[in-house]
């Protein structure tokens, strides 16, 4: 295994359903257009509040990806 370089970048996902799912949704989406992604870390967590309910949830991460 020889050495390896990352590129980190950061990201944004959002979810009417949970923070775990805003975390899957922007994994997913960043894939499309991203290869090797390897590591993710979320940095933060917020949300919108409608009604004095949870109306989406919003999470904040880096995303490292091995360059070729």
């Amino acid at each position: 295994m020889g050495d390896r370089v990352y590129k980190i970048i950061e990201i944004v996902g959002s979810s009417t359903k949970s923070s775990d799912d805003a975390i899957q949704q922007a994994i997913a989406k960043a894939s499309e257009s991203l290869r090797n992604l390897d590591w993710f870390e979320v940095v933060e967590t917020r949300g919108h509040i409608v009604d004095a309910k949870i109306a989406h949830y919003q999470v904040k991460m880096k995303v490292g990806f091995r360059l070729d």
